[in-house]
């Protein structure tokens, strides 16, 4: 009887054992998971056959397999050194300007992003570098990190991105052109931060790097940082046409990176492989456990209908599109504060891309929007991910750093402003892929 009463009132049930959760600190995973035990055991409706089954057909996803593949090549091509190489080129690019170090980390985000594919290994990867080599040259602390923190944002959304594969997967949306969708918006941000970066120097005085721009110096350069630039080249080359699927890519990624590391710079040994792989297999059991979690999270979602519940409600308050894309503004800024990226995406994405959908927006455009406000949630106090990372190599106070990445944090959301209302700079490259 008691059961029968509380059947009833599964749905909400659902939802607030998940909330309790989440209030009490549990991690995402754990999270998913006890929702899901304490859901099944009170609803004789559904077993955990059911469940079972619902996660033996979500691991068996090729698609993710990009995952690992993705976090493998990334740790490789760190591990390589190829970090320290696309650092100095863009040194040379961007090192003569005012204020040039700190141009120099972003664009070397960029570069970086293009390889990793994670936010995080690009904030670690390159902030360990650069955060130092500011503060020698004179640049505040406290804007040496938030440099770094901004920067890190673009790993997400500069393709190959793991977030992307995880939306895709999640939503069934082509990977391929998420991936690509991610290109121009991630290259026009990295540009207006470097213009804000610039503004900010001249304001303030900040030294350049060396004086005048040499053609000698990008050519030398390039010369050590060409095997590194290279990968990105076949990854989103072979993508782009058709040769190959991102699972593919990211498999060919991780041959191309233990040849480069291995027999090209030389600082990739066997002992230190096993490292990387350690790190990747962590890495990609986090995600790939809490992906699961999530399906089966979704599966209850789908199965009381709580999908339609939202979507008549945002139907009901929003007369258009316009104002749906500045509700999913407002509520993924507000999640962006509190909740990790992945959490985000295999929680939210399932029910608010069918929204988008009913409303006429094109799903590669609102994936990247939706991916592009992530990003920006990595570095949002009180949690981003980002700013935690470089406040902890810099040392720095997380109280401190905030005035000077909120800025930086306003100026990439009237980027996704511009991305999210007009739709051709995700839909571009996308559409001219058969």
């Amino acid at each position: 009887m008691i059961l029968e009463t509380l059947a009833q009132f599964a749905p909400v049930i659902l939802i607030v054992v998940f909330l309790l959760g989440m209030v009490i600190g549990l991690p995402i995973t754990w999270a998913l998971g006890i929702t899901t035990v304490v859901t099944v055991a009170i609803d004789p409706g559904i077993t955990f056959a059911v469940v079972g089954q619902k996660l033996f057909s979500s691991a068996d996803n090729f698609a993710m397999l990009a995952v690992p593949g993705f976090f493998l090549a990334g740790d490789i091509m760190t591990a390589g050194g190829l970090s320290k190489k696309l650092v100095e080129f863009a040194d040379s690019l961007v090192g003569w300007v005012t204020g040039g170090i700190s141009l120099v980390a972003i664009v070397s985000c960029a570069f970086f992003a293009a390889i990793s594919g994670s936010s995080a290994a690009t904030t670690a990867a390159i902030g360990g570098i650069m955060y130092p080599e500011m503060v020698k040259r004179g640049y505040p602390s406290d804007y040496s990190t938030a440099v770094q923190a901004v920067g890190g944002t673009l790993g997400i959304i500069i393709p190959p991105s793991i977030v992307f594969v995880i939306y895709g997967s999640t939503n069934g949306v082509s990977i391929s052109k998420l991936l690509m969708s991610g290109m121009l918006p991630g290259i026009l941000t990295a540009v207006v931060l470097c213009v804000y970066g610039y503004v900010v120097a001249k304001k303030e005085n900040f030294p350049k790097s060396f004086d005048q721009f040499s053609l000698g110096r990008v050519f030398k350069s390039l010369k050590g940082a060409i095997w590194a630039l290279m990968m990105p080249l076949i990854i989103l080359g072979g993508i782009y046409g058709g040769i190959f699927t991102p699972t593919e890519s990211a498999m060919i990624a991780c041959a191309y990176g233990l040849i480069v590391s291995f027999f090209v710079t030389k600082e990739l040994t066997v002992r230190n492989f096993m490292d990387v792989v350690s790190k990747t297999a962590a890495s990609t059991a986090n995600v790939t456990v809490m992906f699961l979690a999530a399906q089966v999270f979704g599966f209850l979602i789908a199965y009381y209908d709580i999908t339609t519940t939202i979507a008549n409600f945002f139907v009901a308050v929003s007369p258009n599109w316009i104002i749906f894309m500045g509700l999913v503004f407002i509520l993924l800024t507000i999640t962006g504060m509190f909740m990790e990226v992945g959490a985000t995406n295999v929680i939210l994405s399932p029910l608010l891309a069918p929204v988008a959908a009913a409303f006429g927006i094109d799903p590669i455009h609102f994936g990247m929007v939706f991916v592009f406000l992530l990003a920006l949630g990595q570095a949002t106090p009180p949690f981003g991910s980002t700013m935690f990372i470089a406040c902890g190599i810099s040392g720095e106070r997380v109280a401190a750093v905030i005035r000077r990445l909120l800025p930086f944090v306003l100026v990439e959301y009237a980027c996704a402003l511009v991305f999210a209302y007009v739709p051709w700079f995700s839909t571009f490259l996308p559409s001219l892929m058969a």
